[in-house]
Parts: structure tokens; sequence; C-alpha cells
């Protein structure tokens, strides 16, 4: 899923484009961050992350053995499970002998090629309990590895937050560029993507003007990604936080710091979260949103 796509499920849970009595904005907010604890705790969510292994150009054998380039620990992987091959800006992956290794539904019957998450339905490996995914950033590859049983994800207690508060809904405005910028955005991996910003997002808070660079994967998305940290970010929150803000015709944003959220790194030394741009950091505090997960 593209983080468009998780934008727009972000948003769903109720959204609303038209001025909101405060207690329907409360429920709106409870709503949401129902929806997001759901998803993290889900079998597939962020907090099953438990492994990440950057490919080298050529074979990448993985199994339980610590001599292995890629070593797996969870029951039911065998010392050789089997190879992944990289090469020609592609995966393939191949199993071991009577290694249990599947794919998707079925188990693994000679050498395939995997789609990784850059494109539609991203292949998933099967090893006993573990998930294996292919990843792309940039010109690398890497395995993401998910473990539903991981302790992060069975010792999860919840998120603490902020008190919802009215006055970080904000109005806000695309003040458009004449053409989109294209702009290098490193990650926690080390890796740098390259995102589009239609334009710069202005607000007004604790009275004064602000703005805010917002980011699309694609030309025409109304689904704006702001990675922004301000001066509560390291402190009582974490290091910085992920918001979404939809975008209207008349070039107004749904601008709502009640739902701004920790990254996935903030819970997994294993995630590559994009990092703030030096345009997105806030000399206004945010108390707002989700605050520092002090079981990282």
């Amino acid at each position: 899923m593209t983080r468009a796509a998780i934008g727009l499920v972000l948003l769903a849970s109720g959204a609303s484009a038209q001025p909101v009595r405060d207690a329907d904005h409360a429920a709106a907010i409870e709503s949401w961050r129902a929806t997001r604890l759901e998803r993290l705790r889900s079998e597939d969510g962020w907090l099953t992350l438990v492994g990440l292994h950057w490919l080298e150009t050529g074979e990448n054998r993985f199994g339980a053995d610590p001599g292995l380039p890629i070593v797996l620990d969870a029951e039911g992987v065998p010392a050789w499970a089997g190879t992944f091959r990289l090469g020609a800006g592609e995966v393939r992956v191949e199993a071991a002998p009577g290694s249990p290794l599947r794919l998707g539904d079925a188990p693994l019957a000679g050498p395939a090629v995997l789609r990784d998450d850059s494109q539609e339905q991203p292949d998933v490996l099967a090893l006993g309990r573990l998930r294996l995914h292919v990843i792309r950033r940039g010109e690398r590859f890497a395995i993401r590895v998910k473990d539903p049983q991981s302790p992060i994800r069975t010792g999860f207690a919840g998120i603490d937050s902020f008190p919802i508060d009215p006055a970080y809904r904000v109005a806000a405005r695309l003040e458009r560029f004449e053409q989109p910028l294209e702009v290098a955005i490193p990650t926690a991996a080390g890796t740098t993507e390259l995102l589009r910003a239609p334009g710069r997002v202005a607000f007004t808070l604790g009275g004064a003007r602000h703005t805010l660079l917002p980011l699309v994967e694609q030309p025409g998305e109304t689904s704006l990604w702001f990675i922004f940290k301000d001066p509560t970010s390291g402190k009582e929150t974490y290091g910085f936080r992920y918001l979404y803000g939809d975008l209207h015709e008349d070039g107004t944003v749904d601008l709502d710091f009640n739902r701004a959220y920790n990254p996935p790194c903030a819970f997994t030394p294993y995630a590559t979260c994009a990092l703030p741009p030096k345009e997105n950091h806030l000399a206004v505090r945010i108390e707002a949103g989700e605050r520092i997960y002090e079981a990282h």
C-alpha cells in the first residue's frame, strides 16, 4: 500500500471538509485513534517488524544458521531456508532442498521473481510464522521480516496522546509552486527518497504564520503528507511526526494536528522512515497528536 493510500485510510475515519462542533470533532478524533491502534496491532502492522536485511548483488542465502548472510531466528526456520539473488534491478528467490518456504498460499516450487513494495500487490514469503517482504529504496533492495509474535506487538499497551484540542485544527491553504518541486528526503536507513512538493501550505497558529512543505508520491494526489518536527520533538513527542491532510479544489487544506502520529521507527529499529525536510522544522509547539512512545 502506498503512503497516499495509507493516508487516505487514516483520514477516512471521521474526516470532514466542513466545520464541525467540538463534540463532533472530538468523536472524529477518537474514531481516528481507534482505527490507528487497530492498524498498528494487526498481524501485518508495524509492531510485527523484527528485521531488515539489505541485499548485496548476487547470492544472499538465508536461514537459521548464524553463519549465513541473512539470519532468521524463529521456530520453524531451517538452517538453510533459501537464497535471494539480486541482479538487473530485481530480486529472485529459490528455496533450499526440503525448505518449508511458501510464496503466498502455495509452496515455492521453483525460482521466482518477487514483486517489491514499489509494485502493485507485492509478494509475501512465509517461513514458519515469519513473513518476508522485498522493499526497494532508491536503487537498494532489502528483505523486511515480520513476526506476529514479536514482543513489541504482544507487549503493546497503546499510545499516549495530548488531549484533543480544536485549536490545533487550523485553516490552511496551499500556495502552489509554478512547477512541483522535487525534494530529496533522507531516511532513517541512510537512503534518500525523491518526492514531489506541489507548493507550501500556510496556516496561522499561536498568533504567527507558519508554512509546511507537503509531499506527494504522484502528481495530482489530494492526500498531502507532512513530515514535521517542533519544539516538543525528542522531549514530549518523538523526534518527528507524520500528518496527512486533504487538499480541496479551492486550495484549502484540512490540517488537524490532533491527527499527528508517530512514524514506524518510533516502535521498531527496522523501519526506513522518511525524515523531515528542513522546511518543516516548526517554531511553534504542537501540543496535539501522539506523544512519545515510552516503550521504544
